[in-house]
């Protein structure tokens, strides 16, 4: 029993969520209210190694106003060439993790919840690529009939909410894949051949080279939606990000140079590109939509630029993630929602 003269702070501690992806870091530190305090983004191409995770980690901790004492984390990254398996990928990126973070550290592991480190080897089908899951919970809370699309840097997951419930008929990547609620198709890494096999470019259809000449990230300069902050990824020919520089990448992907035709023409190249993932998007969101028809679309990520136009083609509403977050600015509900999952997970252990 406690003495009547002693005080008790019961407000929940603050909890930094980490979704840590294969190109990418990211963290959101939210209060013990769920409010989001910082959000940060790092490039990080753990391709290339695990050394790569610890050096965006600490790029992370650096930049964080306070020094966090609870940690939540999901995660895509398990899934890179580095690892031999996606239960590898786990397991290592969790012991990392453990080592580099202070505090108490609990990994999301889908529907069974939250599990320490030692549950993790148990775990790891759970835990491999379920950030879509914390996010899709977290927008049925705030909005109980959904289509939930987040466009990210290198896919697009598609989700169906129903009366506050996640829909969702897949749950590994596989599964989902074949049911086209997960799509290889992102506005930054893409490689354009994976658009193809042809595209309209002066009035006639041409094929495309199938070669990584350039990826949706020129599409998407060229035509003004990409903003800087998600644009970290390399280029395809680790030239620079200029409008020419652009442009001159799309042209390789038919066999033309630059100086062909003016930057224009390039646009319209650019836009007819566009058109293409916005159909591959339209088709799968119309399939996805038949277990929550008349839905909400819900947008978020790096692309979600795309997704007032998927709910416009398929006459429906449209809501910005942004809108079910709490922040203390209309700058920091921006970053939460093109970095939801590490929002959502955080969120989802404050209540855990």
């Amino acid at each position: 029993m406690v003495p009547e003269n002693v005080l008790i702070d019961e407000k929940p501690i603050p909890v930094l969520g980490w979704d840590v992806g294969g190109a990418h870091l990211k963290a959101a530190l939210l209060d013990g209210r769920g409010v989001v305090l910082h959000v940060i983004q790092v490039a990080c191409p753990l391709w290339r190694g695990l050394a790569e995770l610890e050096h965006a980690i600490d790029q992370v901790l650096g930049g964080l106003p306070i020094k966090p004492a609870r940690h939540a984390v999901t995660m895509t990254g398990e899934l890179v060439d580095l690892f031999e398996s996606r239960a590898a990928g786990v397991n290592a990126i969790s012991k990392l993790l453990t080592r580099k973070l202070d505090g108490a550290i609990r990994f999301y592991a889908g529907l069974k919840g939250f599990v320490d480190i030692e549950q993790v080897a148990l775990n790891t089908d759970s835990i491999a690529s379920a950030n879509w899951l914390a996010s899709s919970c977290f927008v049925a809370e705030k909005a109980p009939n959904a289509l939930f699309i987040d466009i990210g840097s290198t896919t697009s997951d598609l989700v169906p909410i129903a009366n506050g419930k996640v829909l969702a008929q897949g749950a590994s990547d596989a599964a989902r894949m074949r049911l086209s609620e997960l799509l290889y198709s992102g506005v930054v890494r893409t490689p354009l051949m994976a658009l193809g096999p042809k595209v309209l470019f002066d009035r006639d259809l041409t094929h495309l080279a199938a070669e990584h000449f350039a990826t949706t990230a020129d599409v998407y300069r060229l035509t003004g939606d990409l903003l800087a902050e998600d644009d970290m990824a390399e280029t395809a020919d680790g030239h620079g990000k200029t409008a020419i520089e652009s442009a001159r990448r799309l042209a390789r992907m038919i066999g033309h140079d630059v100086e062909y035709a003016a930057l224009e023409v390039w646009v319209k190249l650019a836009e007819n590109f566009k058109e293409i993932q916005l159909q591959r998007l339209q088709e799968a969101a119309e399939q996805v939509s038949k277990l929550s028809p008349s839905a909400t679309l819900v947008g978020a990520g790096a692309g979600k630029f795309l997704v007032p136009k998927l709910a416009e083609r398929m006459s429906q509403p449209y809501m910005d993630a942004v809108e079910l977050i709490q922040a203390h600015s209309a700058e920091l509900r921006h970053v939460s929602a093109l970095c939801l999952p590490a929002y959502a997970v955080a969120y989802l252990a404050l209540k855990d």
